[in-house]
């Protein structure tokens, strides 16, 4: 895969104007409030696993209109008696069309002593992986195939909607648990869950980190334009067809993209990028990282594609997280 993009020098000053929709934070108020009137409190059933030195819960999330949302949470198996009564805490996201998959497969943060929660896509889970177990029982006008065009004409009916709603809700149910430090709650995600993190940062207060690796979901204008590779190419697909819909379809992505998120965060950010990723092109990151309205930081993978750091980039991210987390209060 060739650059295609921005010299990297040119990248690291990329601060472009994104479309801002006048109702942004009304709008988000108003889906938030409507989403609090259902309780936080999650739902823990303990599964018994060969997972000896973590616990593992099957947990139920109240999401987007009280619809339930499985995820995953673990925690260290405290044999020894010295953990914290509280821990922190990693709420992650997953990429798309994947779904939470099985537990054995999310081990990382809670062997490293972290409280972890990693959240189920709705209606996504059988393009890849082990499967998701979260319907989303919400209908929309015609689409194209895949998920990014599921109600585009109107933010109120916009699939991301709803999962951007999932991803806050996560967030507020993981802080009602009795091992989790509410005070030291970190979220981060690859491709579409870095977006989601993204997206939660900017409409969550008190988060201690944010971890967006190869986010998606960034400068809609610029992706769809640029990439020839899926999911962004489904809105390709979609107004290729619907050739008169290319403004509202435009003026609904507008209330979704990162960049916006990006410009309300108040959490310090670790970012990833890879120049050479025909997913998410690193233009539309760098959108993301130079908006952010906190510290942030990235790690730029010269010559890697959509997988980014992978392995490698979790040994940073663990590093500059405890970082992060040195001298804040326990809770």
């Amino acid at each position: 895969m060739p650059r295609l993009d921005l010299p990297l020098p040119e990248l690291r000053q990329y601060r472009p104007d994104v479309a801002e929709p006048a109702d942004f934070d009304a709008f988000w108020q108003r889906t938030l409030a409507e989403a609090r009137q259902f309780p936080a409190a999650p739902v823990l059933t303990r599964v018994e696993s060969s997972l000896s030195e973590v616990e593992v819960y099957d947990v139920t999330i109240n999401g987007f209109g009280g619809d339930p949302v499985k995820a995953w949470f673990l925690l260290p198996a405290d044999r020894a008696g010295t953990l914290p009564e509280r821990l922190p805490t990693v709420v992650e996201y997953n990429g798309y069309g994947g779904g939470r998959g099985l537990p054995h497969e999310h081990l990382g943060w809670a062997a490293s002593g972290y409280a972890h929660l990693f959240m189920d896509t709705r209606g996504q889970g059988s393009g890849w992986g082990s499967g998701g177990d979260t319907a989303d029982p919400h209908g929309s006008a015609p689409a194209g195939s895949g998920f990014m065009t599921r109600g585009i004409l109107s933010p109120d009916d916009y699939y991301y909607r709803r999962v951007y709603t999932d991803a806050v809700r996560a967030i507020d149910a993981v802080r009602t648990l009795d091992r989790v430090d509410p005070g030291r709650v970190t979220v981060c995600g690859a491709s579409q869950g870095g977006g989601l993190a993204i997206a939660a940062a900017g409409l969550s207060d008190g988060l201690v980190a944010v971890m967006p690796e190869v986010p998606f979901l960034c400068h809609f204008e610029r992706a769809v334009g640029m990439t020839g590779a899926d999911p962004y190419q489904e809105v390709v697909r979609y107004l290729s067809v619907h050739r008169e819909q290319v403004e509202p379809a435009f003026t609904t992505l507008s209330y979704f993209d990162g960049v916006n998120f990006a410009k309300r965060t108040n959490a310090p950010a670790l970012f990833s990028v890879a120049l050479l990723d025909p997913i998410c092109p690193p233009s539309t990151v760098f959108a993301a990282h130079n908006h952010w309205a906190a510290d942030a930081e990235i790690e730029v993978y010269p010559f890697n594609e959509h997988e980014g750091g992978q392995g490698h980039h979790f040994v940073r991210q663990a590093a500059w997280l405890a970082r992060q987390l040195a001298g804040q209060p326990v809770g």
